[in-house]
């Protein structure tokens, strides 16, 4: 297992797997604080090296004021120092974010994952970054994901803010990812830490890019670790081994529109979430989308039905 430090200074050096964790809600829609509990559990128990919470994955847009606080209290207080927190904070301007990410903060969080202002210029973009970082006592993750913001990041905004603005991390999700990534190490240096995501559909390349992990919500996060931990090990042959063993369920689990509805459904069935319930506006999946997802998870070998995290050879 990848271990790391919730301290401020051990994020310097956070790499490894950060799953993105969905909300869990009761059938009737309400949160479920309790399965929280297991989920969190679950997550320790693959190995990850910190969770996630907030983000599209956790329909953070879908809740009230007062959930997001409970919901990132209860995952705090589940993960309870073993492994980092980060918390979402999406908002329309700096204040509403600021305000996110000091309870955030106020709650135990070790990091923020903020995505950027809609529409904004390359230079109300730093000053928010940089503004919002200068806030704050906890690190700020960019999240860069234009797919699903509409607002791209240029590589040369993100490092500067790398050397000049006190951020140090992002979440990139931009394709082709390769190429921004390689793009930001040589404008940034070390000053940019980069986690990759889009359900880890490129997680083999990203590494040898240069990002220190990913952040991303796969379901079967054990297989993500395995991976990362073959890779940080040195054994190039043995991680791509796994990924390709993996990538038709990668690829099927990250679909557009359904992907929420797909690992919702792999958590309940593995007895890590009692409902698989997502809240509107939201597409959920039919009986022969299951059946197909089923089928991919046993083409690859694996046993949904089997509770716990995997070992993953």
């Amino acid at each position: 297992m990848s271990s790391l430090s919730t301290s401020a200074s051990s994020l310097a050096t956070a790499r490894g797997v950060y799953t993105i964790c969905p909300t869990p809600f009761h059938a009737d829609g309400g949160l479920d604080l309790g399965s929280i509990a297991t989920l969190v559990e679950f997550q320790i128990q693959a190995g990850v090296s910190g969770l996630a919470i907030l983000g599209f994955l956790g329909e953070a847009h879908k809740l009230s004021n007062a959930e997001r606080r409970a919901v990132t209290a209860t995952f705090v207080k589940c993960a309870a120092g073993r492994v980092p927190v980060w918390v979402g904070v999406r908002a329309l301007g700096l204040a509403g974010a600021i305000e996110q990410a000091t309870e955030a903060a106020e709650a135990g969080a070790a990091a923020v994952f903020a995505a950027p202002l809609d529409m904004a210029s390359d230079a109300v973009q730093f000053d928010y970054y940089k503004s919002l970082a200068a806030a704050l006592n906890i690190p700020v993750v960019i999240h860069d994901f234009p797919d699903s913001f509409g607002t791209e990041i240029k590589a040369e905004v993100i490092a500067r803010l790398g050397r000049e603005g006190g951020v140090n991390f992002i979440k990139m999700e931009e394709p082709p990812v390769g190429q921004k990534i390689s793009r930001i190490r040589d404008l940034a240096g070390e000053s940019m830490r980069i986690f990759g995501g889009l359900g880890g559909v490129y997680f083999l390349e990203e590494l040898q890019r240069g990002a220190v992990g990913t952040m991303t919500g796969f379901a079967f996060p054990e297989i993500l670790v395995r991976i990362y931990d073959q890779f940080a090990a040195g054994d190039l042959a043995g991680a791509a081994a796994t990924f390709d063993k993996y990538c038709p369920l990668i690829r099927y689990e990250f679909q557009p529109k359904i992907g929420l509805s797909l690992r919702k459904y792999v958590y309940r069935k593995r007895g890590v979430i009692s409902s698989d319930a997502i809240r509107s506006p939201g597409m959920r999946i039919d009986p022969e989308t299951e059946r197909e997802l089923e089928a991919v998870i046993a083409r690859v070998g694996l046993d949904l039905n089997q509770r716990g995290a995997l070992v993953i050879q």
